[in-house]
């Protein structure tokens, strides 16, 4: 009889069916509804093109899969005495989003016509972390949410990484199809006035996202 991931043993089994459909649903529910990630990317395409959008999107899936793999290790106990990293990292993409809705506040009322280049996407891809880190709906789901319809004592090698590819592909499937929405959207806006409406609207956003996850309990 194999041991489950978190006593550390090589052997590998299979999580049921159930558990997957149950996960992925739950998941699946989680993703598509409306949030700070949804109204970065959505901002990010909008104004810098979709190079940036998905930089930040990946980052943000990146982000999921890291409260996933700490969730399966049995590694909330350690989370816990971190509890203070933990939230400087909450308040560092609460002020992030701050900082993004100044720039689109306070922004030139025209496209960046050029695509974001390497430095930008990795200053995006990096933002896209903080933020799913950030964010108490991430460690209310991962925290509370996984447990119940997964059995963490009896997940193995095997079920991890395969609860990991697909946590990957549908939180891409969801979040990467807003980045080309906005990306599109953004052929549109090609008048000062319309890019002014844009920008104050995405700010106003972004800074209620802010909020959001500034006085959400964890």
């Amino acid at each position: 009889m194999s041991m489950p991931l978190c006593q550390h043993n090589l052997e590998m089994t299979t999580m049921t069916p159930a558990g997957l459909i149950a996960y992925s649903t739950a998941l699946t529910v989680a993703a598509v509804i409306p949030g700070p990630q949804i109204v970065a990317i959505v901002a990010h395409a909008v104004r810098s093109g979709y190079g940036r959008a998905a930089s930040a999107t990946a980052g943000m899936v990146l982000g999921d899969l890291i409260y996933l793999t700490t969730a399966l290790a049995g590694l909330a106990s350690i989370a816990e005495a971190f509890s203070l990293a933990l939230l400087g990292i909450k308040w560092a993409g609460v002020g992030y989003l701050c900082w993004l809705a100044y720039r689109f506040w306070t922004s030139p009322h025209d496209l960046d016509v050029a695509e974001s280049g390497a430095g930008q996407s990795g200053s995006a891809f990096v933002s896209g972390i903080l933020i799913t880190i950030g964010n108490p709906k991430s460690v209310i789901f991962y925290v509370s949410v996984l447990p119940t319809v997964i059995d963490l004592r009896e997940v193995e090698i095997s079920d991890a990484l395969l609860l990991l590819l697909v946590t990957a592909v549908i939180l891409s499937a969801v979040q990467f199809p807003f980045a080309l929405a906005g990306a599109r959207t953004r052929r549109s806006l090609q008048s000062p006035t319309m890019m002014r409406r844009f920008n104050s609207v995405a700010a106003v956003g972004i800074a209620g996202a802010a909020a959001s996850i500034a006085f959400r309990e964890q």
